[in-house]
């Protein structure tokens, strides 16, 4: 790798590090959103979604349902989309929380308990924003199906943290190189300097006791 590289690939996460948080403020407004919906549109929103995978169903598996079926088969499945879709959210709030979390320094059992109870804290707020919203109220079931999906989302932001790490987020190996090597080259210096200061003491303690000698020679010599 040379300078130039280099230079580019730190100006690069110089950006991109701030900038990791804006997936999970979206993710985290688009959930705010949802959760603002009066019980009407939630439940429109809810059904629309349901006929659309109860038609995709029919039509690519050549199941033949008749219009009743279809509509009976809405009617059993729409609490399950909801719960599903309160599960997904939140697993892709996770992934986005893990990014930027490991990118600042979080790492092993610190970045999986930080994302999950971040995740826990704002699915009890967005249940009491549900307070507000005409004909929504709280459950604590849900808090508990968007905890599963933070989770979830956080096993499965393991496989795309590795990837950063070997990439964009990886050690730049010529400024490692060079500070390992400087660093070592301290430590050597640092030895030798001990092993002077060793030998100039050991020189000085040996000629302290040569005098010492020679001074007790003469007087027994005077005598």
């Amino acid at each position: 790798m040379n300078y130039t590289k280099l230079f580019f690939k730190k100006f690069f996460r110089f950006l991109l590090k701030p900038l990791s948080f804006l997936p999970a403020i979206l993710v985290a407004c688009m959930i705010f959103n949802f959760s603002a919906q009066d019980s009407t549109d939630s439940s429109q929103l809810s059904m629309q979604v349901t006929e659309t995978i109860v038609h995709s169903v029919n039509y690519r598996f050549h199941r033949n349902w008749t219009p009743e079926e279809q509509e009976r088969i809405c009617e059993q499945m729409e609490f399950y989309v909801r719960k599903a879709a309160h599960f997904s959210e939140y697993a892709l709030f996770a992934v986005t929380l893990a990014i930027p979390l490991y990118v600042y320094g979080v790492r092993g059992g610190w970045l999986f308990l930080w994302t999950v109870l971040i995740c826990f804290g704002y699915a009890c707020t967005d249940e009491y924003h549900q307070t507000f919203s005409a004909g929504r109220s709280p459950q604590f079931r849900d808090v508990l199906i968007d905890t599963c999906g933070g989770f979830t989302g956080t096993l499965l932001s393991h496989p795309i943290l590795v990837l950063f790490r070997k990439t964009v987020f990886s050690p730049l190996s010529l400024e490692k190189e060079r500070k390992m090597k400087e660093a070592y080259l301290r430590q050597q210096d640092k030895r030798r300097e001990e092993e002077e200061a060793r030998r100039q003491e050991e020189e000085e303690r040996q000629q302290r006791e040569d005098e010492a000698f020679e001074a007790y020679r003469q007087r027994r010599g005077g005598k």
